[in-house]
Parts: C-alpha cells; structure tokens; sequence
C-alpha cells in the first residue's frame, strides 16, 4: 500500500482576500488556482482536485476549464475533479470535456462523479431536486458505458435512448479514470463496486476510523460480484502551517467565516472554536505542523487501507501567500514523511 499511496491536494476555488483584506473578483480566484495547481506539480504532489460550486463564495464552476489551464504549464500530476456534481449534468458532455483534457495532459486526467453537498445546480440547469436519486443512478450508468469506449447503445427515463452512437473524443490509450464520491450511503459504496470504479471517501467531520464498515462493505461487495477491489481515498478538510500554533491561528477565523456562511443556510449552530480544536485533535481536520499532519494522514491511511489521500486546502477567505506556504509545506515536507510512517 505505502508504495503505491498517493496524495493530493483539492480546491473548491474559495473566494480569497487581496491587498487591503477585500475580497478578490473570481477571475484573480481562477488565475491564483491555475499558479496553486502549477506549484503543486512543481513539488511532486502526485494529484489535483478542483471543485465545482455554483455559488458567490467559490470561484470555480467549470472545473476542467481551470484543469486544462493547469495542464498546459504541468507535466506529471494528475489532474481532477473533486467533485462532478454528475446529476445536474449531461454525462455525455461531461466525458467529453474529461477526455479533452485527458488527450491535452497526455493522459493525466480524472474525474470524481458525485451528487454534491450543495444544490444550487440543480434549479440553474431546470432539474428536479425530487429526482435526486434517479438523476444520479441513470447518469452514472450512462457514463460507465461511455467510458467504456466504443458505439453506445442505452436506455433510460431520463433522456431519449442512444443507439450505436459514438462520442468523441476517445481517451488515447486507457479508459478515463474515473471514482466515485462517497458521502456517507451504503448504497453509494455498493454502486462503486458494481461499477468497478475506485470509490473516494469525502471525510469532513468526525473520527475517519468510523468510515471502516465502508472500505469493509466495498470489499466484500466487489468479491460477490467477482471483481478486484479497487482504490479507495480519503478526501478531507486541513491546512498546514510552520507550527501547530501557526497553522491553528491562520485557519481558524477563514475556516469559522466558511463554517457559519455555510451553516446559516443549513440550520446549523455557530463554530465553536472547541468544536474546531477538537476536530483537529480527534476529528477529520487536518490542521498543524508538517509533522502533525503528516502524522494524522499516515494513521488515516493504515486505519482505511488507503491508496490515495486528498487534502482539501482552501478554507473562505484565506488569502494567496498562505495557500501557497502550505501547498509548498505539504509536498516538500508532509508527503515524504506520511510515505515513511504509511510505509511502517
């Protein structure tokens, strides 16, 4: 596992401040995440991710349109969604644009299909949020036979059948690589399996051992139906700075900002500075020294069996420079160190 282990780092393209601590129009947003993606190449991040929102405070609703720019100026690292909200999309364009961008970055392209946390996609394209689930199961399904290759023949309720059609591009050599986002639904485990697509874990809150009956679930379910088991990752929220005490004192007024803007619109409490140390301590957020996190990620890997980690970095508001510092500090000193305590 430690050989083959993987790590990431992912961007929802947070709205961030400029000079003068006012926030930044989303075009500055996208070109500061094009020069994130870039660095992280440049320090052996082995992937990524950019997510798709839909909303004022996230800058990036076109994921692969930013990926491709990244492509450009990069050469080894993977490059991803984190994630497709695949539901309020048309899968067949969907494939298109990820096999685009495989084809320009010499296939280094993913894509991570999900439902998503948020919703607003759904009445900007006309879907019913009544039809959430269908959406999603015909969608998938649809695309797994595209991804497939080849003329496709399919049949559903959500859209006219397709028969013998061919989709262009084809990816150059090997099927896009493709996960599926799981949030916390059985059903979403199993539906990895069934698919024979590697299944990624969106851990955001709480003990990550808690996730064990999943990785166990998607086990036994790829032996019934007589596949291999695939990878699994961890996708999860975190930021790396100098110190403990730094990294707490520079996250946490951004991270609170995001929490209760997002918590208003759910119903939930106010961030409590508690709640957030002991997230840190016993939770899912990932927030402290190289040392720290590393430590944190290397025990997430052996508890989960893991194949890839992904940190989600940006938090509200934080601004460029401390995106930068702890992209820089997370290739040059977390992943060689969680390679050296996964690998014990």
């Amino acid at each position: 596992m430690a050989s083959s282990l993987e790590l990431g780092l992912d961007t929802f393209g947070d709205v961030t401040r400029g000079p003068h601590s006012a926030l930044q129009p989303h075009a500055a947003v996208l070109r500061e995440v094009v020069e994130q993606g870039v660095l992280a190449d440049e320090l052996g991040v082995d992937f990524f991710g950019v997510g798709e929102h839909h909303r004022a405070d996230f800058a990036v609703s076109a994921p692969d349109i930013v990926l491709a720019a990244i492509a450009t100026r990069t050469s080894r690292i993977r490059l991803g969604s984190a994630v497709t909200v695949l539901s309020s999309d048309d899968p067949i364009r969907v494939f298109q644009r990820f096999s685009t961008l495989d084809g320009l970055s010499s296939g280094r392209a993913e894509v991570i299909l999900g439902r998503g946390s948020f919703t607003e996609s759904f009445p900007l394209f006309g879907f019913d949020l009544s039809q959430y689930e269908r959406l999603f199961a015909e969608k998938l399904d649809l695309f797994a036979a595209l991804r497939a290759g080849g003329p496709v023949t399919w049949q559903g309720s959500i859209r006219p059948p397709l028969t013998e059609q061919s989709v262009f591009p084809p990816t150059e050599s090997e099927p896009l690589r493709t996960w599926i986002g799981v949030g916390g639904s059985p059903e979403s485990v199993v539906r990895a399996a069934r698919y024979d697509m590697p299944m990624l874990l969106a851990i955001i809150g709480g003990d990550p051992a808690r996730f064990r009956p999943y990785v166990d679930l998607f086990a036994r379910a790829s032996a019934e139906m007589g596949r291999p088991v695939r990878p699994i990752g961890v996708h999860s929220p975190g930021f790396v700075g100098e110190t403990d005490e730094a990294a707490r004192e520079a996250f946490w007024p951004d991270y609170k900002r995001m929490h209760d803007r997002i918590g208003a619109e759910r119903g939930w409490p106010p961030l409590e500075k508690a709640q957030f140390e002991r997230e840190i301590e016993r939770g899912s957020l990932y927030v402290g020294s190289p040392e720290t996190v590393a430590a944190k990620i290397a025990k997430t890997v052996k508890a989960l069996g893991l194949s890839r980690f992904q940190l989600k970095y940006s938090a509200g508001p934080l601004p460029q420079a401390d995106l930068m510092r702890c992209i820089e500090l997370f290739g040059t000193r977390v992943a060689p160190l969680v390679r050296e305590l996964a690998a014990n």
